[in-house]
């Protein structure tokens, strides 16, 4: 007699991959909110690990004053981190405002890898990417306000927002003299 022997196939836990979710713009924290919460009711926290709104930093310049802010580098969309089943994917399509998975066709297509790195890894281009906003241009008259040049005005003749200088032609003891200031030593004079 001759003894059957039972292959068990070795059933691996569902992987967990980054998808990228089109909603309509401007709501998402308030889609993010509402899948976390869903989440948390439904006790699929290890279905559905993160919901991510990539952002990105940058400066602006206004009145002569840095300030760092930070926008939604994907307006609408959010990023979700999960194992998509038919259950999670109903929760997730059932929350207001949003339209749907990147794919093709009715099928999702995670995000590779290098991709999510790009957005998640501190680091990444996204995060740490200065945009300056010059709040002039050329051609535009400003007024020097600190300085040894402070209260005299000239024409912008050249702007590097890469290091925040401008070069302004002053006019001085009857000469158009080219000189460079940061740009919070100077403003634009009003119209």
């Amino acid at each position: 007699m001759s003894a059957k022997k039972k292959v068990v196939k070795e059933q691996h836990p569902p992987q967990l991959h980054w998808y990228a979710l089109r909603i309509y713009s401007g709501h998402e924290r308030k889609v993010k909110e509402s899948i976390e919460m869903e989440v948390e009711r439904c006790g699929l926290s290890e279905s559905i690990k993160q919901v991510y709104i990539p952002y990105e930093r940058f400066v602006e310049v206004k009145n002569g004053k840095k300030r760092s802010l930070t926008k939604n580098a994907f307006p609408g969309y959010v990023l979700i981190e999960a194992v998509l089943d038919k259950q999670t994917r109903n929760l997730i399509m059932d929350i207001p405002s949003v339209m749907g998975f990147l794919g093709v066709d009715d099928n999702p297509t995670p995000l590779r890898p290098d991709e999510v790195e790009k957005i998640l890894v501190p680091g990444g281009a996204i995060e740490h990417r200065a945009v300056v906003e010059a709040p002039f241009k050329v051609g535009d008259s400003v007024k020097v306000i600190d300085g040894p040049f402070s209260s005299l005005t000239g024409i912008v003749h050249e702007v590097c927002t890469e290091r925040m200088k401008v070069k302004v032609m002053i006019n001085f003891f009857g000469r158009s003299t080219p000189t460079e200031l940061d740009f919070s030593q100077v403003k634009p004079v009003s119209q």
